[in-house]
């Protein structure tokens, strides 16, 4: 009886096990809870404990790509002058014998010269024909300082324009003469003012220059009134259009021998 009873019991022992065994597998790792946060905060705020928002990627903001470009350096292109042909040529007389010889500016000349000298004369002085409004008679000499031009009034209202030379600061002047006297090539005296006036400069002038290519006054001169004031040509033509001048006009050689053949004694001039 007592034997059976031992064998029941190891029957028993001996089923269990394998149950015993699946269920320590079963529950050997503990699968994890997924629980939502809506349904677990009421729980969680009874605990005292705040329940965290569930975390969400956001999409990466794409920046614009700017593309730059590499600045190079470039040298600037030199820069030529040029100026167009004259709009009406004047073929001038010949001039002097020795009109080859090279040009000398006049010490008085050189003293009062432009910071830069020009390559070549501006298209607006050169000798042209104009509408020329005024009232005075043909024939008539009208020199407007401001602009540097002289005109020589002609009939249906044009003038034959001329660029010139005026006087530098200070020396500006105006009035109404009459030509008193032709010149060519005319000898050059300076007046004693002008000696004086250079040699504190430390510019000596001759006392008398004959005439030539290098006399400051050029191929002609027209002289006005009893003043010491002409016009006359130059052996400076870049100074066309400046100020530079003791308050003589001053023109190129050939547009002053044009001139010259022009106007006869007794022309009115008008200088404003």
């Amino acid at each position: 009886m007592a034997r059976s009873r031992f064998l029941l019991s190891a029957c028993l022992v001996v089923s269990l096990l394998p149950g015993l065994g699946m269920a320590n597998d079963r529950y050997q790792a503990r699968p994890p809870v997924m629980v939502s946060p809506d349904l677990a905060a009421p729980w969680l705020l009874q605990l005292g404990v705040r329940s965290q928002p569930a975390y969400q990627a956001q999409r990466p903001v794409r920046q614009p790509v700017v593309y730059q470009r590499r600045a190079v350096y470039q040298a600037p292109m030199p820069v030529r002058e040029t100026y167009p042909a004259a709009p009406q040529a004047f073929r001038p007389q010949a001039l002097h014998p020795r009109e080859a010889a090279p040009l000398r500016p006049a010490i008085e000349q050189a003293a009062a010269m432009p910071a830069r000298r020009p390559t070549a004369i501006a298209p607006q002085f050169l000798p042209q024909v104009v509408h020329y409004d005024t009232k005075e008679k043909p024939g008539t000499l009208v020199i407007d300082t401001n602009n540097r031009f002289l005109y020589l009034v002609m009939d249906n209202g044009m003038a034959r324009r001329y660029g010139v030379g005026v006087g530098k600061p200070g020396f500006e002047w105006a009035g109404e003469h009459r030509v008193t006297r032709k010149a060519e090539w005319p000898e050059w005296i300076p007046p004693q003012e002008m000696i004086t006036r250079e040699a504190a400069k430390g510019h000596y002038l001759p006392a008398k220059m004959e005439g030539g290519p290098e006399n400051p006054l050029g191929a002609r001169a027209l002289y006005l009134g009893s003043t010491l004031y002409r016009i006359h040509g130059t052996n400076a033509p870049w100074t066309i259009g400046y100020g530079v001048s003791s308050g003589c006009i001053r023109m190129r050689n050939e547009d002053v021998t044009d001139l010259y053949g022009r106007v006869p004694v007794g022309t009115k001039v008008i200088v404003m």
